[in-house]
């Protein structure tokens, strides 16, 4: 059975669209000696790969199949992430283009030994690209925002789309001024 269907109108291939929730997930890891830096904080670049691979989990679950990260942007770190903390990345699909999906996480850390709630210590909005086996772009099914909070995160998640488009186009025009002033980069 095929995910694809044929609308009457236009006879091009729609994919049926899958709630917020059909792909949200929580990756949760305890933090070790192994994950530090010369500071003896957690080091920003294991953060990173949780949040790396909690939003690969999600653009595949909702893609259904292979995503591949196309960019990471506004990664923020909040608060220091220390050796016993137990972190919990939760990972959602914010928005969803033809074949890109905009993937939003919260990174939270509480001490492994306490039952005090869980801080905000980082964010990160990724954009994952779905492949086929040849690693070329597949279509996704849209994304269905279920609350307030997801029709929120929707609609900011296009305006990031944009200034990530507007941003291309300015740098890639800036490039070829350069190139026919004759400047090489």
């Amino acid at each position: 059975m095929t995910d694809q269907v044929t609308t009457a109108e236009s006879g091009t291939q729609e994919i049926p669209g899958k709630p917020t929730s059909a792909s949200r997930t929580t990756l949760s890891h305890i933090m070790t000696h192994n994950d530090t830096n010369l500071l003896g904080t957690v080091h920003g670049g294991v953060i990173m790969k949780l949040v790396d691979d909690a939003a690969g989990a999600v653009a595949g679950r909702h893609s259904g199949g292979p995503a591949v990260t196309a960019s990471m942007d506004e990664m923020a770190f909040l608060e220091p992430v220390r050796v016993g903390d137990l972190v919990h990345v939760k990972a959602q699909v914010n928005w969803t283009g033809r074949t890109s999906m905009e993937v939003g996480v919260r990174v939270l850390a509480e001490r492994w030994n306490e039952s005090a709630p869980p801080t905000q210590v980082g964010s990160a909005y990724l954009v994952f690209a779905a492949v086929d086996a040849d690693g070329k772009p597949r279509r996704v099914p849209p994304v269905i925002p279920e609350s307030e909070r997801d029709k929120r995160r929707y609609q900011e998640a296009q305006i990031r789309r944009t200034h990530r488009l507007a941003r291309r186009r300015a740098i890639k025009e800036l490039r070829e001024k350069r190139a026919a002033e004759g400047f090489e980069d």
